[in-house]
Protein backbone atom coordinates (compact mmCIF):
# COMPACT_ATOMS: atom_id res chain seq x y z
CA UNK A 1 0.00 0.00 0.00
CA UNK A 2 2.84 2.36 0.83
CA UNK A 3 4.50 1.50 -2.46
CA UNK A 4 1.35 2.47 -4.35
CA UNK A 5 1.13 5.79 -2.54
CA UNK A 6 4.75 6.55 -3.41
CA UNK A 7 4.05 5.75 -7.04
CA UNK A 8 0.99 7.98 -6.98
CA UNK A 9 2.97 10.88 -5.53
CA UNK A 10 5.67 10.39 -8.15
CA UNK A 11 3.07 10.39 -10.92
CA UNK A 12 1.51 13.59 -9.61
CA UNK A 13 4.91 15.28 -9.42
CA UNK A 14 5.74 14.14 -12.94
CA UNK A 15 2.41 15.47 -14.19
CA UNK A 16 3.00 18.86 -12.55
CA UNK A 17 6.52 19.03 -13.97
CA UNK A 18 5.16 18.14 -17.42
CA UNK A 19 2.54 20.89 -17.26
CA UNK A 20 5.15 23.45 -16.18
CA UNK A 21 7.40 22.48 -19.10
CA UNK A 22 4.47 22.69 -21.53
CA UNK A 23 3.43 26.12 -20.25
CA UNK A 24 6.96 27.47 -20.55
CA UNK A 25 7.33 26.09 -24.05
CA UNK A 26 4.03 27.63 -25.08
CA UNK A 27 5.04 31.01 -23.66
CA UNK A 28 8.41 30.81 -25.40
CA UNK A 29 6.68 29.85 -28.64
CA UNK A 30 4.33 32.81 -28.29
CA UNK A 31 7.21 35.19 -27.73
CA UNK A 32 9.08 33.72 -30.70
CA UNK A 33 6.10 34.06 -33.03
CA UNK A 34 5.42 37.64 -31.99
CA UNK A 35 9.09 38.47 -32.34
CA UNK A 36 9.16 36.95 -35.82
CA UNK A 37 5.91 38.63 -36.81
CA UNK A 38 5.23 41.52 -34.42
CA UNK A 39 2.57 42.97 -36.70
CA UNK A 40 0.38 39.90 -36.46
CA UNK A 41 -2.86 40.38 -34.55
CA UNK A 42 -3.77 36.68 -34.39
CA UNK A 43 -4.42 34.97 -31.09
CA UNK A 44 -2.66 31.65 -30.79
CA UNK A 45 -4.89 28.62 -30.02
CA UNK A 46 -3.66 28.32 -26.42
CA UNK A 47 -3.60 32.07 -25.77
CA UNK A 48 -7.32 32.35 -25.08
CA UNK A 49 -6.91 30.00 -22.12
CA UNK A 50 -4.51 32.37 -20.37
CA UNK A 51 -5.55 35.21 -18.07
CA UNK A 52 -6.13 38.59 -19.79
CA UNK A 53 -3.32 40.13 -17.74
CA UNK A 54 -0.84 37.45 -18.83
CA UNK A 55 -1.91 37.75 -22.47
CA UNK A 56 -1.28 41.50 -22.37
CA UNK A 57 2.23 40.94 -20.95
CA UNK A 58 3.09 38.21 -23.43
CA UNK A 59 2.59 40.13 -26.63
CA UNK A 60 4.43 43.37 -25.85
CA UNK A 61 7.42 42.32 -27.92
CA UNK A 62 7.10 44.29 -31.15
CA UNK A 63 8.22 47.76 -32.17
CA UNK A 64 7.97 50.31 -29.39
CA UNK A 65 5.18 52.85 -29.79
CA UNK A 66 6.12 56.02 -27.87
CA UNK A 67 3.16 57.97 -26.48
CA UNK A 68 3.56 61.33 -24.73
CA UNK A 69 0.89 62.53 -22.32
CA UNK A 70 0.94 65.25 -19.67
CA UNK A 71 -0.18 64.86 -16.06
CA UNK A 72 -1.49 67.90 -14.21
CA UNK A 73 -2.25 67.37 -10.51
CA UNK A 74 -5.90 68.35 -10.78
CA UNK A 75 -6.42 66.05 -13.81
CA UNK A 76 -4.49 62.93 -12.83
CA UNK A 77 -7.59 60.77 -13.04
CA UNK A 78 -7.92 61.74 -16.69
CA UNK A 79 -4.35 60.65 -17.44
CA UNK A 80 -4.92 57.29 -15.77
CA UNK A 81 -8.16 56.69 -17.71
CA UNK A 82 -6.50 57.63 -21.02
CA UNK A 83 -3.50 55.37 -20.38
CA UNK A 84 -5.72 52.50 -19.28
CA UNK A 85 -7.80 52.74 -22.46
CA UNK A 86 -4.69 52.78 -24.66
CA UNK A 87 -3.00 49.89 -22.89
CA UNK A 88 -5.95 47.53 -22.66
CA UNK A 89 -7.23 48.06 -26.19
CA UNK A 90 -3.94 47.13 -27.82
CA UNK A 91 -1.34 44.39 -27.91
CA UNK A 92 1.28 46.92 -29.00
CA UNK A 93 4.47 47.57 -27.07
CA UNK A 94 3.35 51.00 -25.88
CA UNK A 95 5.85 53.13 -23.94
CA UNK A 96 4.34 56.12 -22.16
CA UNK A 97 6.30 59.28 -21.45
CA UNK A 98 4.40 61.15 -18.74
CA UNK A 99 5.38 64.81 -18.47
CA UNK A 100 4.41 66.46 -15.21
CA UNK A 101 5.41 69.09 -12.68
CA UNK A 102 7.36 68.68 -9.44
CA UNK A 103 4.32 68.80 -7.20
CA UNK A 104 2.64 65.88 -8.99
CA UNK A 105 5.42 63.29 -9.08
CA UNK A 106 4.77 61.80 -5.64
CA UNK A 107 1.04 61.48 -6.22
CA UNK A 108 1.57 59.76 -9.56
CA UNK A 109 4.68 57.68 -9.01
CA UNK A 110 5.13 56.81 -5.36
CA UNK A 111 1.56 55.72 -4.69
CA UNK A 112 -0.40 52.73 -5.89
CA UNK A 113 -2.13 54.22 -8.94
CA UNK A 114 0.46 52.82 -11.31
CA UNK A 115 1.97 50.08 -9.17
CA UNK A 116 -1.06 48.17 -7.87
CA UNK A 117 -3.75 48.60 -10.50
CA UNK A 118 -4.37 47.26 -14.00
CA UNK A 119 -1.53 49.55 -15.11
CA UNK A 120 1.14 47.85 -13.02
CA UNK A 121 2.81 46.34 -16.09
CA UNK A 122 2.70 49.51 -18.20
CA UNK A 123 6.05 50.57 -19.60
CA UNK A 124 6.43 54.24 -18.66
CA UNK A 125 8.79 56.96 -17.58
CA UNK A 126 8.02 60.19 -15.76
CA UNK A 127 9.70 63.44 -16.76
CA UNK A 128 9.45 66.74 -14.92
CA UNK A 129 8.63 69.71 -17.13
CA UNK A 130 10.80 72.78 -16.69
CA UNK A 131 8.54 75.89 -16.73
CA UNK A 132 11.67 77.94 -17.34
CA UNK A 133 11.42 76.87 -20.98
CA UNK A 134 8.49 79.25 -21.31
CA UNK A 135 10.30 82.30 -19.98
CA UNK A 136 9.59 85.19 -22.32
CA UNK A 137 7.30 83.00 -24.41
CA UNK A 138 4.00 83.13 -22.54
CA UNK A 139 1.39 85.82 -22.86
CA UNK A 140 1.74 88.68 -20.39
CA UNK A 141 -2.04 88.80 -20.05
CA UNK A 142 -2.69 88.10 -16.36
CA UNK A 143 -5.90 86.13 -16.97
CA UNK A 144 -4.28 83.92 -19.59
CA UNK A 145 -1.23 83.25 -17.41
CA UNK A 146 -3.46 82.11 -14.55
CA UNK A 147 -5.62 79.75 -16.59
CA UNK A 148 -2.99 78.09 -18.82
CA UNK A 149 -1.09 75.18 -17.36
CA UNK A 150 2.54 75.19 -18.56
CA UNK A 151 2.21 71.49 -19.37
CA UNK A 152 0.03 72.35 -22.35
CA UNK A 153 3.24 73.37 -24.14
CA UNK A 154 4.97 70.02 -23.55
CA UNK A 155 3.91 68.82 -27.01
CA UNK A 156 6.22 71.47 -28.50
CA UNK A 157 9.18 69.60 -27.01
CA UNK A 158 8.41 66.02 -28.03
CA UNK A 159 11.91 65.25 -29.38
CA UNK A 160 13.44 66.47 -26.12
CA UNK A 161 11.41 64.05 -24.03
CA UNK A 162 11.76 61.11 -26.44
CA UNK A 163 15.23 61.62 -27.94
CA UNK A 164 15.58 58.05 -29.24
CA UNK A 165 12.17 57.87 -30.91
CA UNK A 166 11.86 58.42 -34.64
CA UNK A 167 8.09 58.63 -34.52
CA UNK A 168 5.69 59.26 -31.62
CA UNK A 169 2.12 60.04 -30.62
CA UNK A 170 0.97 62.92 -28.44
CA UNK A 171 -2.38 62.63 -26.64
CA UNK A 172 -4.31 65.17 -24.60
CA UNK A 173 -5.34 63.78 -21.22
CA UNK A 174 -9.09 64.16 -21.90
CA UNK A 175 -9.23 61.35 -24.46
CA UNK A 176 -10.30 57.73 -24.41
CA UNK A 177 -8.84 55.35 -26.98
CA UNK A 178 -11.17 52.56 -28.13
CA UNK A 179 -9.10 51.24 -31.04
CA UNK A 180 -5.67 49.68 -31.28
CA UNK A 181 -3.14 52.52 -30.88
CA UNK A 182 -0.88 50.71 -33.34
CA UNK A 183 -3.27 51.66 -36.13
CA UNK A 184 -3.00 55.34 -35.19
CA UNK A 185 0.78 55.06 -34.96
CA UNK A 186 0.89 53.71 -38.51
CA UNK A 187 -0.79 56.84 -39.90
CA UNK A 188 1.07 57.79 -43.06
CA UNK A 189 2.97 61.06 -42.87
CA UNK A 190 3.66 62.41 -46.33
CA UNK A 191 7.25 63.10 -47.45
CA UNK A 192 8.38 66.50 -46.23
CA UNK A 193 5.66 66.64 -43.58
CA UNK A 194 6.52 66.49 -39.90
CA UNK A 195 3.19 65.61 -38.34
CA UNK A 196 -0.39 64.49 -38.86
CA UNK A 197 -3.39 66.19 -37.24
CA UNK A 198 -7.14 65.89 -37.41
CA UNK A 199 -8.65 68.66 -39.53
CA UNK A 200 -11.53 70.55 -37.94
CA UNK A 201 -13.52 70.31 -41.16
CA UNK A 202 -13.45 66.52 -41.41
CA UNK A 203 -16.83 64.91 -41.91
CA UNK A 204 -16.84 62.89 -38.68
CA UNK A 205 -16.43 65.77 -36.21
CA UNK A 206 -17.41 68.89 -38.13
CA UNK A 207 -21.01 68.43 -37.04
CA UNK A 208 -19.79 68.86 -33.51
CA UNK A 209 -18.29 72.30 -34.10
CA UNK A 210 -19.42 74.81 -31.51
CA UNK A 211 -20.71 78.06 -32.90
CA UNK A 212 -21.42 79.77 -29.63
CA UNK A 213 -20.17 83.14 -28.44
CA UNK A 214 -21.28 84.69 -31.72
CA UNK A 215 -18.48 83.16 -33.77
CA UNK A 216 -18.79 81.27 -37.03
CA UNK A 217 -15.04 80.82 -37.46
CA UNK A 218 -14.38 78.14 -34.87
CA UNK A 219 -12.92 75.74 -37.44
CA UNK A 220 -10.81 78.15 -39.51
CA UNK A 221 -7.55 80.00 -39.06
CA UNK A 222 -9.26 83.34 -38.46
CA UNK A 223 -10.71 81.91 -35.27
CA UNK A 224 -7.20 81.53 -33.85
CA UNK A 225 -5.08 84.27 -35.43
CA UNK A 226 -5.47 88.03 -35.80
CA UNK A 227 -5.23 88.61 -39.54
CA UNK A 228 -5.07 92.38 -38.99
CA UNK A 229 -1.56 92.05 -37.59
CA UNK A 230 1.28 92.67 -40.04
CA UNK A 231 3.27 89.61 -38.98
CA UNK A 232 0.31 87.39 -39.85
CA UNK A 233 -0.44 89.21 -43.10
CA UNK A 234 3.13 88.67 -44.32
CA UNK A 235 2.72 84.90 -44.11
CA UNK A 236 0.16 84.93 -46.93
CA UNK A 237 -2.10 82.44 -45.21
CA UNK A 238 -5.78 82.25 -46.12
CA UNK A 239 -8.01 83.16 -43.19
CA UNK A 240 -10.66 80.61 -44.18
CA UNK A 241 -8.20 77.70 -44.18
CA UNK A 242 -9.51 74.79 -42.13
CA UNK A 243 -7.78 74.59 -38.76
CA UNK A 244 -6.72 71.39 -37.03
CA UNK A 245 -6.90 70.10 -33.50
CA UNK A 246 -3.54 69.42 -31.76
CA UNK A 247 -5.04 67.20 -29.05
CA UNK A 248 -3.82 64.18 -31.01
CA UNK A 249 -0.54 64.38 -32.92
CA UNK A 250 1.43 61.75 -34.83
CA UNK A 251 4.91 63.16 -35.36
CA UNK A 252 7.99 62.19 -37.34
CA UNK A 253 10.49 63.29 -34.71
CA UNK A 254 13.46 62.93 -37.05
CA UNK A 255 11.91 65.46 -39.42
CA UNK A 256 10.78 67.55 -36.44
CA UNK A 257 14.42 67.99 -35.44
CA UNK A 258 15.66 68.44 -39.02
CA UNK A 259 13.15 71.23 -39.64
CA UNK A 260 13.72 72.89 -36.23
CA UNK A 261 10.02 72.77 -35.41
CA UNK A 262 10.50 73.49 -31.70
CA UNK A 263 12.54 76.60 -32.46
CA UNK A 264 9.91 77.80 -34.94
CA UNK A 265 7.15 77.36 -32.37
CA UNK A 266 9.19 79.21 -29.75
CA UNK A 267 9.73 82.07 -32.21
CA UNK A 268 5.98 82.58 -32.69
CA UNK A 269 5.36 82.29 -28.96
CA UNK A 270 7.90 85.05 -28.32
CA UNK A 271 6.53 87.23 -31.10
CA UNK A 272 3.02 86.88 -29.70
CA UNK A 273 4.13 88.28 -26.34
CA UNK A 274 5.29 91.39 -28.21
CA UNK A 275 2.60 91.81 -30.85
CA UNK A 276 -0.45 89.93 -29.54
CA UNK A 277 -0.98 87.84 -32.68
CA UNK A 278 -3.63 85.45 -31.43
CA UNK A 279 -7.31 86.00 -32.06
CA UNK A 280 -9.48 86.98 -29.11
CA UNK A 281 -12.29 84.80 -30.45
CA UNK A 282 -10.91 81.70 -28.73
CA UNK A 283 -9.35 83.07 -25.58
CA UNK A 284 -8.52 79.64 -24.19
CA UNK A 285 -6.36 78.67 -27.16
CA UNK A 286 -2.67 79.38 -26.69
CA UNK A 287 -1.00 76.28 -28.11
CA UNK A 288 -2.99 75.96 -31.33
CA UNK A 289 -2.05 79.30 -33.02
CA UNK A 290 1.73 78.73 -33.28
CA UNK A 291 1.11 75.17 -34.49
CA UNK A 292 -1.28 76.46 -37.17
CA UNK A 293 1.38 78.88 -38.40
CA UNK A 294 4.27 76.42 -38.44
CA UNK A 295 2.26 73.60 -40.03
CA UNK A 296 0.23 75.70 -42.48
CA UNK A 297 -0.52 73.38 -45.43
CA UNK A 298 2.43 71.23 -44.33
CA UNK A 299 0.77 68.48 -42.33
CA UNK A 300 -0.85 65.14 -43.06
CA UNK A 301 -4.28 64.04 -41.91
CA UNK A 302 -5.49 61.54 -39.34
CA UNK A 303 -8.37 59.16 -40.06
CA UNK A 304 -11.42 61.11 -38.78
CA UNK A 305 -12.59 58.18 -36.65
CA UNK A 306 -9.30 58.39 -34.77
CA UNK A 307 -10.20 61.80 -33.36
CA UNK A 308 -13.87 62.33 -32.60
CA UNK A 309 -13.95 65.71 -30.90
CA UNK A 310 -16.21 68.17 -29.09
CA UNK A 311 -17.57 65.69 -26.53
CA UNK A 312 -16.79 68.35 -23.94
CA UNK A 313 -19.04 70.94 -25.53
CA UNK A 314 -22.68 71.77 -24.93
CA UNK A 315 -25.09 69.47 -26.73
CA UNK A 316 -22.56 66.79 -27.71
CA UNK A 317 -25.05 64.14 -26.66
CA UNK A 318 -27.48 65.40 -29.31
CA UNK A 319 -24.87 65.48 -32.07
CA UNK A 320 -23.45 62.00 -31.56
CA UNK A 321 -25.47 58.83 -31.18
CA UNK A 322 -24.35 56.15 -28.71
CA UNK A 323 -23.74 53.84 -31.67
CA UNK A 324 -21.43 56.38 -33.32
CA UNK A 325 -19.52 56.96 -30.08
CA UNK A 326 -19.09 53.22 -29.63
CA UNK A 327 -17.68 52.89 -33.16
CA UNK A 328 -15.21 55.76 -32.72
CA UNK A 329 -11.59 54.77 -32.22
CA UNK A 330 -10.63 57.82 -30.17
CA UNK A 331 -12.92 60.15 -28.24
CA UNK A 332 -11.87 63.65 -27.17
CA UNK A 333 -13.72 65.69 -24.56
CA UNK A 334 -12.21 68.98 -25.70
CA UNK A 335 -14.25 71.90 -24.48
CA UNK A 336 -15.35 73.15 -21.07
CA UNK A 337 -17.18 70.03 -19.91
CA UNK A 338 -15.01 67.12 -18.81
CA UNK A 339 -16.22 63.56 -18.18
CA UNK A 340 -14.88 63.59 -14.63
CA UNK A 341 -16.80 66.78 -13.87
CA UNK A 342 -20.31 65.34 -14.12
CA UNK A 343 -21.64 67.74 -16.77
CA UNK A 344 -20.39 66.28 -20.05
CA UNK A 345 -21.96 63.73 -22.36
CA UNK A 346 -21.00 60.06 -22.45
CA UNK A 347 -19.43 59.98 -19.00
CA UNK A 348 -20.23 56.26 -18.84
CA UNK A 349 -17.70 55.62 -21.61
CA UNK A 350 -15.01 57.43 -19.64
CA UNK A 351 -15.99 55.73 -16.36
CA UNK A 352 -15.27 52.34 -17.93
CA UNK A 353 -11.55 53.17 -18.04
CA UNK A 354 -11.12 55.23 -14.89
CA UNK A 355 -9.20 53.57 -12.04
CA UNK A 356 -9.93 54.84 -8.54
CA UNK A 357 -7.22 56.92 -6.88
CA UNK A 358 -5.83 54.95 -3.91
CA UNK A 359 -5.01 58.23 -2.15
CA UNK A 360 -8.59 59.48 -2.46
CA UNK A 361 -7.45 62.84 -3.81
CA UNK A 362 -9.09 62.48 -7.21
CA UNK A 363 -12.67 61.36 -7.61
CA UNK A 364 -15.10 62.12 -10.43
CA UNK A 365 -18.21 64.16 -9.73
CA UNK A 366 -21.47 62.46 -10.59
CA UNK A 367 -24.77 64.34 -10.48
CA UNK A 368 -26.89 61.40 -9.32
CA UNK A 369 -24.71 60.61 -6.29
CA UNK A 370 -22.75 63.81 -5.73
CA UNK A 371 -19.09 62.88 -5.45
CA UNK A 372 -17.77 59.34 -5.37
Amino acid sequence: MTFRRVNAVILVLLAVAFLIIVERNLLNLSEFLYKESPDADVILPFESELSPDLRLRMVRKGEKIPVLITAAEERLGAVIAAMNSVYHNSKANVVFTIVTLNDTVDHLNNREWLSKTKLKHVNHKIIIFNPGLLSGRKSKDAQTMETVNPLTFARFYMPVYMPEAEKAIYLDDDVIVQGDIKELYETKIRPGHVAAFSDDCDSASSKGIVRGAGTQHKNTYIGFLDFKKEAIKKLGMKANTCSFNPGVIIANLTEWKNQNITQQLEHWMELNTQEDLYSKTLAESVTTPPLLIVFYKRHSSIDPMWHIRHLGTSGAGNRYSPQFVKAAKLLHWNGHYKPWGGTSSFTDVWDKWFLSDPTGKFHPVRRHTGEK
